[in-house]
């Protein structure tokens, strides 16, 4: 072990001592002692013991942790204040900018535990509004949060497809003679994936030729497979797998789909030798096109033999904003900002739904803030003459008994109310469905909003009995939203199969923060697409006439419950 390595230890006992508050004067010793133990011109692992206790700047004290973390390859001390750190604190303190008083405020005052939690409190602008912080530095985290994704094996399908394309695009134009093709989790448009996977009939040994000697990039070959692994460093990895010319399809089709349902295909409709496209492999069997979203199940053939598979929700189909947030609690942007732009995108109205007063991290709004903010709804409405309109919505937060925010006369004053929990994340089943499901038989409720509060990559959601959940929403007549943030994607597209069966409406929703979370509804569509879910059976497909019918039918559960 080196005195570097050693001097490690000593570093982070001293960060972790100042992240949980510990003795001020010790974690500052500790530091000095691993800048003393780098400066040592002998390796500790040659020295005496007597010899280590006379180095300057080391002492008795200093010396026995050295000698347990030589003989043990360990440090007590250090294993007990590591084993009281949530891991994701622990990859917090990774991120170049943040000093362990800073890790402190966020996940003390802040509740974050996760690099990804802290990712979306960024994108959400909560980092900058907090005290000691600021814009610049949330845009620091930003970038070091960025570069800790691009290798860490797994990103967002959101920030890997427009690379992907872009490859694909480049190879087409280098070798015009050649055919590429993305294959696997992109165009199964996954929640995640660990590499951009391109499908290609190119001789096998052009490439590594090529890039042989291009320096940051490294290639692993497999030649039993036809494969080559190609790293660039500082990205997500790319797969290319070589094919024959006469194969590409074959192959293209068996790696877009999932085992089960390639399994199950194959058994029932045998593939042609002869495929001049992958639509093919169903025309030849007068099937339907399955596109490679869907191919997920066996129970989606059933489907194409009936040529009845639905026409899937496009971003197209959108026709209003549900779920976004302003200046108001922790969003970017005035209401009258907001609205314009939606009005730019050719939609016809916009659900304004920010955090409610419990949510106070977020500027969650008081009884009071709410009577001003309708107020100044009122008056966009009326100088809107119609032509587009601004629905009064909060985001409730469900509280630790379930819940919601603010009492009924505050709750009476919203067109919709959106039910979320965010805080207290942590609970047993039996805690997590208590809340939901008194939420739920709320009157209040109207869209239960990012179900188990998952973060991608990040953050497991709670647990909870998806199939009770949404037969109470069905029981309540309470939609779900499909959370359009990529890192959300909550309500999980698994379920959605399930919810349409059970009559609930989803509603693709973006959570917006800032204007640019408005295109993110485009994520929502396309996790969506791999449930088969229906402009029909989507709330903010609906136009304004429809919306307010649901409205209306939403409110005549609480007048019932006022009688």
């Amino acid at each position: 072990m080196t005195n570097a390595d050693i001097a490690e230890f000593f570093t982070m006992l001293s960060r972790l001592m100042d992240l949980h508050g510990e003795d001020a004067f010790k974690a500052k010793s500790y530091s000095i002692a691993a800048y003393h133990i780098e400066q040592l011109e002998h390796d500790l692992s040659t020295m005496t013991d007597s010899d280590i206790r006379d180095s300057k700047g080391i002492g008795a004290s200093t010396a026995a942790k050295i000698r347990e973390i030589l003989d043990t390859g360990a440090l007590t001390q250090l294993t007990e204040i590591i084993n009281r750190t949530p891991t994701g604190v622990l990859d917090i303190m990774q991120i170049k900018g943040l000093g362990p008083k800073k890790v402190r405020t966020i996940w003390k005052e802040m509740g974050i535990e996760s690099v990804g939690e802290l990712e979306y409190a960024c994108n959400e602008n909560r980092l900058a509004a907090f005290k000691g912080f600021g814009q610049k530095t949330q845009e620091a985290v930003l970038q070091n949060i960025s570069f800790l994704r691009a290798n860490q094996g797994f990103q967002l399908w959101a920030s890997v497809e427009k690379t992907a394309e872009a490859w694909v695009q480049k190879l087409r134009v280098s070798f015009p003679r050649s055919r590429f093709e993305l294959c696997g989790a992109i165009p199964r448009q996954l929640e995640v994936v660990s590499q951009i996977e391109i499908l290609t009939d190119l001789p096998e040994h052009t490439l590594p030729q090529i890039w042989a000697k291009a320096p940051g990039i490294s290639m692993v070959p497999d030649a039993e497979y036809h494969t080559l692994l190609v790293s660039f460093g500082d990205g997500i990895n790319v797969l290319f797998r070589f094919v024959t010319p006469e194969k590409l399809y074959h192959e293209l089709f068996r790696h877009n789909a999932e085992p089960s349902f390639l399994h199950a295909f194959e058994e029932r409709f045998p593939i042609p030798e002869q495929l001049a496209a992958e639509a093919d492999v169903f025309t030849a069997h007068q099937l339907q096109f399955i596109p490679a979203p869907m191919r997920e199940s066996a129970s989606v053939l059933d489907l194409a033999v009936q040529h009845a598979l639905p026409e899937c929700v496009t971003e197209k189909d959108i026709r209003g904003l549900i779920h976004c947030h302003s200046r108001w609690s922790d969003g970017q942007e005035t209401i009258e900002t907001m609205a314009q732009h939606a009005i730019g995108k050719g939609w016809e109205y916009m659900v304004i739904t920010d955090h409610s007063q419990s949510a106070y991290y977020a500027g969650g709004l008081k009884p009071a803030d709410v009577a001003a903010q309708h107020q100044e709804v009122d008056a966009l409405n009326a100088g809107l003459d119609g032509r587009f309109r601004i629905y009064k919505s909060i985001e409730s937060d469900i509280l630790n008994d379930g819940s919601l925010d603010y009492e009924p006369a505050v709750l009476q004053t919203f067109d919709l109310v959106i039910a979320s929990i965010h805080s207290n994340l942590k609970m047993s089943p039996e805690k997590a469905m208590q809340r939901l499901l008194t939420a739920i038989q709320n009157p209040y409720t109207n869209i239960m909003g990012h179900l188990t509060g998952r973060l991608l990559l990040s953050r497991e959601g709670y647990p909870v009995d998806h199939k009770m959940i949404i037969d109470a929403c069905a029981d309540h007549d309470v939609a779900i939203e499909i959370n359009a943030h990529p890192r959300r994607l909550d309500l999980d597209w698994r379920w959605v199969g399930y919810a349409l069966e059970r009559g609930v409406l989803l509603s693709i929703n973006p959570d917006a923060h800032a204007l640019a979370g408005f295109d993110d509804v485009y994520y929502g569509c396309k996790v969506a697409q791999k449930a088969g879910l229906t402009k029909e059976h989507n709330l903010s497909s609906f136009g304004r006439d429809r919306l307010e019918k649901f409205i209306e039918s939403q409110h005549r559960k609480r007048n019932l419950q006022a009688l």
